[in-house]
C-alpha cells in the first residue's frame, strides 16, 4: 500500500487544509468490502448511492448525517431459531458504512427495494456562492462600494 505525505500540503495552501484532512483520512480508514455499493452521478448536481442489503429489513437499517458524513448502519436481529446452514453465501452480519459528503450536497431520501437501498443526494449550492457575471464599467457598483 502506498502512502502519501500530504504535509507540504498543509504549508503551502490556504484553505485548502480541509480537503488535506479529507484525503489523510481516506488514506488512513480502510474499510472492508461490506455491503457493496455503487455511487451514481444520475443528473448533474444528483447522485445516487445503491447499496445491496439482501436479508436486511427497514427497520435493520439506519441512515443518518452529521456534519459532513453519513454513515449508514445496518443491525441484524438475531432470529430466534437455530437454523443449519448447509451454505451461506448470504451475510447476515452487521455492517457501519460512512461516506464523506462535499459541502453543499443534502441527503433526500432513502427507498429499499428489491435488496437494494438508494440514498438519493443533491448538490444545492447557494445564489451567493454561484459564478455571476461582472459589467465591466458599471459605474453603480463603484458608487456602492464608495459610499
Amino acid at each position: 500500500m502506498r502512502t502519501f505525505d500530504l504535509s507540504p500540503l498543509y504549508k503551502s495552501a490556504i484553505g485548502f487544509d480541509r480537503f488535506a484532512k479529507v484525503m489523510d483520512e481516506a488514506m488512513r480508514h480502510e474499510q472492508n468490502g461490506f455491503p457493496p455499493y455503487n455511487i451514481e452521478l444520475v443528473q448533474e448536481d444528483q447522485y445516487r448511492i445503491t447499496m445491496a442489503v439482501a436479508g436486511f429489513a427497514e427497520e435493520e437499517l439506519d441512515i443518518e448525517v452529521e456534519g459532513d458524513t453519513l454513515t449508514v448502519v445496518g443491525n441484524k436481529s438475531k432470529s430466534e431459531e437455530a437454523r443449519k446452514f448447509l451454505h451461506q453465501g448470504i451475510a447476515e452480519r452487521n455492517f457501519k458504512r460512512n461516506f464523506r459528503l462535499a459541502e453543499h450536497v443534502e441527503v433526500r431520501g432513502a427507498k429499499l427495494e428489491n435488496g437494494l437501498l438508494n440514498i438519493e443526494l443533491v448538490r444545492t449550492v447557494p445564489e451567493a456562492m454561484k459564478p455571476r457575471k461582472i459589467s465591466i464599467g458599471n459605474e453603480r457598483v463603484l458608487e456602492a462600494k464608495a459610499s
